[in-house]
């Protein structure tokens, strides 16, 4: 009898045991992080927001979290259809949302005031606060060599540029390519211009061909979906003019791409939940990851580069890579405006925004 109660009173404490396990199980599941990332374009573009996408995939595929995100929210940056988004997000009570894009550093900080309790993270921002960091991946590092690669190769001397929105970041990494170029080849003349929308094909190959026009042989692109219609007009020249891409490697693309500032955004997407996830997100905090690591930020070259010309992009990258050379971030000049074929002064923009 006695060895029968023992056996029972065993059994029922393994039982115990398995159901506390059974228990803490359930209750590591339910306490599995929870994060939700904003793209604000079209995250199917091949560039900027597509990076978003894919940080995205490497978060649910590498990391225990449990991790969602929007798109497709506004091809022109609209702040306050951002701010609406975010709140969206924060009312469904994800432990942390990340925003892709500096456009979104406004937005970001409204929300944040209002739900204290949620930290938030801006890629390729420059916010940070008590609930609030920014992760920045150094795009101006390879705008900046881009800028020399179009000024080391142009043979008209007239190089372009054509972006979308106007969030710091593209605009510092405008400046970056000016720089470059100038540094290279102060004679040369640059033609830039924000076309108000980064997905829109037919306005940013209008753009595209009013450069080519007034004599651009080089165009550097800093586009979403909208580039597919600058790589049409540029193919249409037959090689007359090249194209240089930014954020992935475009000249495996196309032909027509001369080069490519990578800058690949997803890396830091991926980088804020992994600190998250392992207890080394801090707030009030900017991240950077620059051209000291290639894999994430470098000039890509296509195969027909020089080799002299190669050449001296390594040794130009070496140089920024030193702190030997300092970036220009701030483009004082004037815009190209492809309706009329002049050039106006920066603030005309102002107007494309209402």
């Amino acid at each position: 009898m006695k060895k029968r109660i023992i056996l029972l009173l065993v059994i029922a404490l393994l039982g115990m045991v398995a159901f506390v396990g059974c228990a803490k199980d359930n209750q590591a599941k339910e306490e599995k992080l929870k994060v939700s990332i904003l793209i604000p374009g079209n995250h199917n573009d091949g560039g900027f927001m597509n990076a978003a996408f894919r940080g995205y995939e490497q978060v649910k595929k590498e990391l225990d979290v449990d991790v969602d995100y929007v798109s497709n929210i506004s091809a022109t940056s609209d702040p306050k259809v951002l701010t609406e988004a975010l709140r969206d997000l924060a009312e469904k009570g994800p432990d942390m949302i990340i925003a892709h894009g500096g456009q979104c550093n406004g937005p970001v900080q409204e929300i944040a005031r209002e739900y204290s309790q949620i930290k938030f993270v801006v890629i390729q921002g420059n916010v940070k606060g008590g609930n609030v960091s920014s992760y920045v991946v150094l795009q101006e590092e390879s705008a900046w060599l881009a800028g020399a690669l179009a000024g080391l190769t142009t043979k008209s001397n007239v190089v372009g540029h054509i972006s979308g929105a106007w969030p710091n970041p593209g605009l510092i990494g405008r400046a970056a390519f000016y720089d470059g170029l100038k540094y290279v080849n102060p004679n040369a003349t640059f033609l830039t211009w924000f076309t108000g929308n980064l997905d829109d094909k037919a306005i940013n190959a209008a753009a595209a061909d009013a450069e080519i026009k007034k004599g651009a042989d080089v165009i550097y692109t800093m586009l979403n979906a909208g580039r597919a219609g600058v790589v049409d007009t540029i193919k249409a020249t037959n090689g007359k003019v090249r194209h240089i891409g930014n954020v992935s490697d475009w000249t495996k693309v196309d032909q027509s791409f001369i080069g490519s500032a990578v800058a690949d955004s997803s890396v830091a997407i991926f980088n804020t939940v992994k600190d998250f996830v392992e207890g080394n997100w801090e707030n009030s905090k900017i991240t950077t990851i620059g051209i000291k690591m290639p894999d994430v930020v470098r000039l890509s070259l296509a195969a027909d580069v020089p080799k002299e010309i190669q050449d001296k992009i390594a040794e130009l990258a070496k140089k920024l890579e030193n702190g030997e050379i300092t970036i220009n971030k701030k483009y004082d000049g004037k815009e190209f405006h492809p309706e009329t074929g002049n050039f106006v002064d920066q603030s005309f923009k102002e107007s494309l925004k209402k």
